[in-house]
């Protein structure tokens, strides 16, 4: 066999050794929206069940904003850090049992720090218990056409049973921007000072990529690295997914990537909205767990960086700008007996405006007329005046 013929196989097998070696590269879960009009500009398994992780604190956040509207809650409620509540995995608020602070406050908490004890302690003032907070969750999710979605806790921590697509995730993202738009700015705030504690976001867009902004991240090891992210620039604005990613790096720079394609207008309109983007409900949630944190786990992370490199160290980044973080200061409120009946004050919620039936909704140009759930039809969820 000829030197160059033996050498040119020599070389194959040692790349197909080395492809063995680092494992295979996965096309996870995106999906790139133009929030204008709904236009799908890309998607790559974006119906496929996932487990979100802390993005789950969209939803608990959406479903306090509706409470809120209703009147059964206000911005001054006190929420207390239970035992039950502090019992949560990290991340939390550092604060100790009993622990007091504003609704307000604890929202920021909660979407900032990603604190899964604040979730927890919003669930149980809010929904009178977790269970209860939960329900109103999966009511929201039907309501939404979520049809790939179910929550069984209010803040992400991992369960087989937990699962959002991208493309509910986006839906839920445009309701909450349409709904509740006086709210956005806890979605877009980098710290938050308590005491003297600083709770940072992981939200490394907001600082690094000018037009960020928001929305959340989420992590665990079912899950990978997860990411909603919300860009406004040059008069565009788009709203990027991305699930699973290996590392924050992977995570955040295909998410910068994403954008920078469709405001290049290298993306063009799929000839769906996300509204019409197809979910596959039937299938089970991908676990990354084996990929993410098994021992199998440095052989991924190697094939995912050999077949995305941006922002390795000696590779070009997309996350090259500076940006000034929006910090926001909570106040500790001391801490409170916990078990005790607060008085709280609950206005009755006058209605400001007719509900719409559907077909007002439908000619309105909303996300969704109404949905057909048990009980008849509920109207979709409009902007609200501010309370």
């Amino acid at each position: 066999m000829p030197f160059a013929r033996r050498l040119g196989l020599f070389a194959f097998a040692c790349l197909v050794s080395l492809a063995a070696a680092l494992g295979t590269a996965r096309a996870n879960p995106m999906l790139l929206v133009d929030m204008d009009n709904l236009d799908v500009l890309y998607a790559q398994e974006a119906g496929q069940p996932w487990h979100p992780a802390s993005l789950t604190k969209m939803m608990t956040a959406y479903v306090v904003f509706e409470e809120i509207a209703k009147g059964t809650v206000t911005l001054d409620t006190p929420v207390i850090l239970s035992a039950k509540a502090l019992k949560q995995a990290p991340s939390r608020s550092g604060l100790p049992v009993g622990s007091a602070m504003s609704l307000k406050d604890a929202l920021y908490v909660m979407i900032v720090k990603s604190a899964n004890d604040t979730a927890m302690a919003i669930a149980e003032t809010v929904g009178g218990s977790e269970a209860g907070f939960v329900a109103k969750m999966n009511d929201v999710a039907a309501r939404m056409g979520l049809t790939a979605s179910h929550f069984n806790n209010p803040n992400g921590l991992h369960d087989p049973g937990q699962y959002m697509s991208a493309r509910d995730l986006a839906v839920l993202a445009l309701y909450i921007r349409q709904s509740f738009p006086q709210y956005l700015p806890m979605f877009g705030t980098e710290a938050v000072q308590v005491g003297k504690a600083r709770l940072e976001s992981q939200n490394e867009l907001l600082t690094k990529f000018s037009g960020t902004t928001g929305m959340k991240t989420g992590f665990v090891c079912a899950s990978g690295l997860n990411m909603v992210a919300t860009v406004e620039r040059n008069g565009r604005r788009l709203l990027a997914i991305v699930l699973g990613g290996s590392s924050a790096r992977e995570r955040n720079e295909r998410a910068a990537e994403l954008v920078l394609k469709g405001l290049s207008g290298s993306m063009q309109p799929s000839g769906q909205t996300v509204l019409n983007l197809a979910n596959n409900p039937g299938a089970a949630p991908v676990d990354m767990r084996a990929n993410i944190c098994g021992k199998g786990s440095q052989d991924y992370v190697k094939a995912q960086e050999a077949a995305f490199p941006m922002g390795l160290k000696g590779q070009p980044t997309y996350l090259t700008d500076t940006v000034v973080p929006n910090t926001y200061v909570a106040t500790d409120l001391g801490r409170m007996a916990v078990g005790v009946v607060l008085p709280r004050p609950r206005p009755a919620h006058v209605p400001m405006f007719a509900a719409p039936t559907t077909t007002e909704a439908a000619l309105d140009g909303g996300l969704r007329p109404g949905v057909p759930v048990a009980g008849g039809d509920i109207p979709v969820p409009r902007t609200r005046p501010v309370f």
